[in-house]
This record gives C-alpha cells, sequence and structure tokens, in this order.
C-alpha cells in the first residue's frame, strides 16, 4: 500500500489547513512578485487629440452602416501621430475595424457598437498559417501602441454565425432557435444559421482535390464555416484593452498571438453558453502579458493559455510571462485553463486570487498526441471555486477538440506523433473547492507521464476523489478532499506519490 492510499484510510484527517487569502494587491506588485522573472510590461500612452467618429460621418441610429466611418476616424488620429478615436453613446452599426498603431479606440459609457450580421461585409483574411477566414470583427496584425478602452460594449453578431447542439439548449431555447430559420444537421441534433455555415467543410475537402492554396474568392462559399475570433491581434506589440465588454463573438472573444506586452484589465467577456468554440480569451503564442481584474462567462474556455506551431521566438517557449490575477469566471469548459495545442511550448505561466463560479472544470490542464509540447513553471494560487460540474483540478494528455459537424467528406486530422504532450513543475497552492464532480484527475501517457507535480493547502469538496493514471512525482502537502464515493482514491501506473502532511 503506497502511502497515498493509506493517507485516504486514515479519512485525511491529519490533512486539515486553514484557508488563507492574500490583500487586494495592484497590477505592478503583481508583476513584482511573480514567482518568476516577469519583467515590466509597458502600457501605452496617448495624446490628447481625440476624433470623435461623429466627425466623419458616423450615425448612431442602429441601422446607419458607419464602417467607412470608423476607418476614417482612426486613420485621420493614425496620420496625426496619435490619440483617442472617440466612440460616444449611441447604437454604432459597422462591419470590420482594423486597429493602428498610437491610436486608442475609447468607447464612451452607453455606447454600443454592433457588428453587422451581412456576412457580405467580411472579407476573407488570413489567419495565421491556417488559411482565410472571415475578418474579424476587430483585428490588428503588426501594429504596436494601439488600445481598446472605455465602458462601451461591442457585439459580434455571433449568433449569426454559430452552430448550436441541441444538448446546450432548453426545449423552449431549441425552438426558438428552428423559429428563426436556418438549417439541422445530424438528425435535428445541430444547429445551424445557414445552409453555408452547415456544408462549408465539405466544400473545403473538396476544394482541397483542387488546389492547396485557394484564392480569397474561391474561399467565399465557406464563408459562414470559417468564423474568426471577434478580436484578434497579431504580431503586435504594447497593447492595453481595458475597461470595455465583449460580447456574442462568432467563435472565441479574443485571441492575441505573437504579441509582446499586452494588457488585459477591467475588461468583461461573454458568450453564451451555447456558443459552440466560444472561448473568452485564448492568449495564443505571446509574451510578457497580464489579465488583471476581468470577468468571462464563455461557451468554451474561459481564460485559456495557447501556443500553436512552432515558437515565434526560436529556442524559447511559443507562450511565456503571464499573469491572470483577480479574475472571475462564471460560465465556461475551464476556470483557467492550459491547453489544448502546447506544441510550441510554455513557461513562466502564473494564475492567482481568481474565482471560479459554476465552470465544467477549475484548473484544466490538457493536450494530445499530435499537438502537444513541453509546459512547465506554471504556478496557480488562491483560487476559489465552487459548484464546478466535473473536475477540480484536471490535468488530461488525451485531448482533442469535437467541434460541431455536419461533413459528410470526412477528412482525417493531420496529428504528428512526435508532438508529445508534456506537463512537468507545476505548483497548485491555497485551492479551495466548495462541490466539484472530481477533486484531483491527473491522465498521462506511458510514453509521457504527468509529473512532478505540488498541490499545496488544499480543501476540495467533490464527489469522486483522487484519480491518476501514467504520474509521477506527485506531491500532496497538506491537501484535504472530502469525497462521497469510494473507492477515493484510484491510481494505475503511478510512481513516488507522496503525502506530505
Amino acid at each position: 500500500m503506497n502511502s497515498l492510499t493509506r493517507f485516504v484510510s486514515l479519512g485525511f484527517a491529519s490533512a486539515v489547513c486553514a484557508a488563507t487569502s492574500l490583500p487586494a494587491a495592484t497590477l505592478e506588485s503583481y508583476l513584482a512578485s511573480a514567482p518568476f522573472k516577469m519583467p515590466m510590461v509597458p502600457v501605452p500612452s496617448f495624446s490628447d487629440r481625440r476624433f470623435p467618429i461623429t466627425d466623419f460621418g458616423a450615425v448612431g441610429d442602429g441601422h446607419t452602416l458607419d464602417t467607412a466611418a470608423f476607418a476614417k476616424a482612426i486613420d485621420a488620429c493614425a496620420a496625426a501621430g496619435g490619440g483617442h478615436v472617440i466612440v460616444p453613446a449611441g447604437l454604432w452599426l459597422t462591419g470590420p475595424i482594423a486597429l493602428k498603431s498610437t491610436v486608442d479606440l475609447h468607447a464612451e459609457r452607453g455606447a454600443l457598437v454592433q457588428f453587422t450580421s451581412d456576412h457580405t461585409a467580411y472579407p476573407m483574411a488570413p489567419r495565421d498559417d491556417r488559411g482565410l477566414y472571415a475578418a474579424s470583427c476587430l483585428s490588428a496584425v503588426g501594429q504596436r501602441d494601439f488600445a481598446l478602452t472605455g465602458d462601451g460594449i461591442y457585439d459580434g453578431a455571433g449568433d449569426t454565425w454559430r452552430p448550436v447542439r441541441k444538448t446546450k439548449t432548453t426545449d423552449a431555447e431549441w425552438q426558438r432557435l428552428l423559429a428563426k430559420g436556418g438549417v439541422t444537421s445530424n438528425e435535428g441534433t445541430n444547429w445551424w444559421p445557414t445552409k453555408e455555415a452547415m456544408t462549408g467543410e465539405d466544400y473545403l475537402a473538396e476544394l482541397a482535390k483542387k488546389t492547396a492554396h485557394p484564392t480569397a474568392e474561391e474561399m467565399l462559399p465557406a464563408r459562414d464555416f470559417r468564423r474568426s475570433a471577434m478580436v484578434a491581434f497579431t504580431g503586435c506589440d504594447d497593447v492595453l484593452v481595458e475597461g470595455v465588454t465583449l460580447r456574442n463573438s462568432p467563435s472565441g472573444l479574443f485571441v492575441p498571438a505573437r504579441c509582446t506586452n499586452l494588457t488585459v484589465r477591467y475588461a468583461t467577456l461573454l458568450n453564451e453558453w451555447s456558443a459552440q468554440n466560444g472561448d473568452g480569451m485564448d492568449i495564443g503564442p505571446c509574451k510578457n502579458v497580464v489579465v488583471y481584474r476581468c470577468t468571462v462567462s464563455a461557451g468554451d474556455d474561459a481564460i485559456c493559455m495557447k501556443a500553436s506551431g512552432k515558437s515565434p521566438w526560436p529556442g524559447e517557449p511559443g507562450l511565456q510571462n503571464v499573469i491572470v490575477a483577480e479574475c472571475t469566471v462564471y460560465r465556461g469548459h475551464g476556470g483557467f485553463v492550459v491547453g489544448g495545442t502546447t506544441e510550441g511550448g510554455m513557461q513562466n505561466l502564473w494564475a492567482t486570487q481568481c474565482d471560479f463560479d459554476g465552470t465544467d472544470v477549475g484548473i484544466r490542464v490538457k493536450s494530445g498526441l499530435g499537438h502537444g509540447g513541453l509546459v512547465h513553471d506554471v504556478f496557480v494560487d488562491h483560487v476559489y471555486m465552487k459548484d464546478i460540474l466535473n473536475e477540480a483540478i484536471l490535468f488530461d494528455t488525451f485531448y482533442d477538440n469535437a467541434p460541431v459537424s455536419a461533413a459528410t467528406v470526412k477528412v482525417a486530422l493531420s496529428r504528428d506523433p512526435a508532438k508529445t504532450p508534456e506537463f512537468r513543475d507545476f505548483l497548485l497552492r491555497d485551492i479551495y473547492c466548495l462541490g466539484a464532480g472530481s477533486a484531483i484527475a491527473i491522465r498521462g501517457l506511458p510514453q509521457q507521464p504527468v509529473h512532478r507535480i505540488t498541490i499545496e493547502h488544499t480543501t476540495i469538496t467533490a464527489r469522486r476523489g483522487f484519480r491518476a493514471t501514467d504520474a509521477a512525482d506527485i506531491t500532496l502537502q497538506q491537501v484535504k478532499i472530502n469525497a462521497t464515493e469510494t473507492p477515493a482514491v484510484v491510481e494505475k501506473d503511478t510512481r513516488n506519490i507522496r503525502i506530505v502532511d
């Protein structure tokens, strides 16, 4: 009998620990006290020049299309050397907006920016190395020293883009979807807003047989299927997102990639629970990122770390130096999430002083063969959770995304078996959860166990206790698990699981 099994047989009596909390801290103090060497993250500053969009022809009546007015105001601001493009109170209908260097797009309280549901307004645009997708509502490529600020609301009209699984709706909600029109697939279990969205996957499979490099015009029939993130910043430096509300995205709400020095603070990100692939924020391969006092409720992962493809920084992890502090998550597949794409590698991630209320999983670490890489030096502390549907803490190396599909032409995923996920050197401490399906679950690979994981000062009430497969060098110190189901511990192919009172 190993030490963990003996520990459980004693009812965890020796693992009682008092909840500790930290005093409210400033953003600067988190940067200074990170458990790794965290560079200071510069926040852009702007000239006092103001460029109201109304000076460029915008009409806030919700019916006049203001795309040109937004573009003219941003161009004028950038040409003048920078400043603030002001979106005053009103209902502003627009197509995609491209942000530029030295410009702060500032939506004042009472401003509701509604992106148009006319999909012809969204041209096909490159998305990293993934080909062409419908343009994002808000985008920036290769820009620096810019911001998206204010108390206004941006609505991405995502309900006109996204498929919906019947299992994620009530009967009344499903009937309302059917009444809107659209089409269904898979014997009526999936709803699509347009026929083009439903058939786009098959169209792309047939197009791939004809050309490896389709033009934007050739991709247009798949536009409704190739929905993009609402806000996509790529290859940008010194970026600020502050105060705004982002909601109702075609896909994920906020997806930065290859960015350096990114600050997101006091923002609210909202997607419906039924929003397929409706992540809150997916922090892609980036350097020096701070997410501070944000509120997220999403249809998929809430605050997610990703490292797709090759690292932008040769010889370094794709995602590095990230602080997530004092954030609140409601609905979501995971509260603080690492993965599933990790092949670019990750290092130096810290999530602290966060609340998760009603997420599917609390702390979710996931990847799989073919899209995995090394993730290490990850720190999570002072996280408070309740009503977690599944695991409070999860490590899973068998993850693969299963999007809604109506494809009749099946295309096998291209997976490189050399891209094996490795999770090691994690420190989780002061984690408290009231109500979960499972307390802690670890599922590694026979060829690459999850290893060198330490969990300290943690109390979890759950139906199931501790589950581990293919795990090594796991330390539980002052951990209390109140599990209602037996056996409280299930282990398979594990070694060196240590309990320290």
